[in-house]
């Protein structure tokens, strides 16, 4: 009975769902390697969204969709989300590259990068291959890189394929506070995975392992470009002990923590906010 009754929910969440795809004004550049979909919105200071694991131009606009009347807001979708083309293999670098070719259509010359969780690394990465389309670097529970090269590492940080399924994410959905800490109702958002599943699949492999498998490209020490870090110290997804560890490797450093709030700092939006407004005001 329960996965009848599962089943039905899953179909009932993932109509809703696309509808509310569906609600977005999306826009498609067509780009040296395909399309990329992404929502360009608002006037300012243009913030380009990186999204993370599961995300797609939806989650990229909806995790800075209260600056819209303060600033223009681009939101991508990465490679294999929600109608995103891949270039190449899909590498972290590659990633950074589409971002750039993205801006020189759009003719854009410089953003602030605000990026979350695994948007992180791709976002790192732009910020040290292109420094001068960057003005500032926000990583708002993200992904962080490491002190050293680790021994080992997870060659696949994601769910495992077989579980990349509409039904099959929605089943194990009551799961997800205590594999993740964050609350059940997080499946709906990411509804179609089938929209989404090529992406998850390529930041298990590509995106999410990067820092540590190529630690060396990653010289955190050289980064030109004002660094913002908003995280929460009970964060279950991104560790706070890696924010710690790292932080004294990134030169200019603004580091904004919370006591709870979980992997979203839920909570404190008003705080978030003023931080947000502080650095955008100083390095715009």
């Amino acid at each position: 009975m329960y996965f009848l009754v599962q089943g039905i929910r899953c179909a009932i969440r993932l109509n809703e769902a696309k509808e509310k795809l569906n609600s977005y004004e999306v826009n498609t550049a067509n780009l040296s390697y395909g399309p990329v979909s992404y929502i360009d919105s608002g006037e300012g200071e243009v913030i380009l969204s990186v999204h993370g694991i599961f995300g797609g131009y939806d989650q990229a606009y909806e995790s800075v969709k209260n600056r819209v009347s303060k600033n223009r807001l681009l939101a991508p979708s990465r490679f294999g989300y929600l109608g995103s083309a891949v270039k190449g293999k899909g590498t972290p670098e590659e990633q950074a590259a589409a971002f750039k070719e993205l801006l020189d259509y759009l003719e854009i010359d410089r953003v602030f990068v605000l990026a979350t969780s695994a948007g992180g690394t791709p976002a790192i990465r732009f910020a040290l291959d292109y420094p001068e389309r960057v003005k500032g670097l926000i990583l708002f529970c993200s992904a962080m890189p490491v002190n050293e090269k680790p021994e080992s590492f997870l060659e696949y940080q994601a769910p495992p394929e077989p579980l990349l399924s509409d039904y099959a994410m929605y089943l194990i959905s009551p799961l997800m506070p205590s594999l993740m800490g964050m609350p059940s109702e997080t499946v709906e958002t990411i509804l179609p995975i089938s929209e989404r599943k090529t992406g998850v699949i390529l930041d298990g492999k590509l995106t999410n392992p990067d820092m540590e498998r190529n630690f060396e490209q990653y010289p955190i020490e050289e980064l030109k470009v004002p660094v913002l870090i908003l995280h929460s110290e009970d964060d279950p997804v991104a560790s706070f002990e890696k924010v710690e560890n790292v932080k004294q490797r990134f030169p200019s450093l603004t580091l904004v923590t919370f006591p709870d709030g979980g992997h979203m700092m839920t909570g404190h939006g008003e705080e978030i906010e003023k931080a947000l407004d502080n650095f955008l005001k100083l390095y715009k």
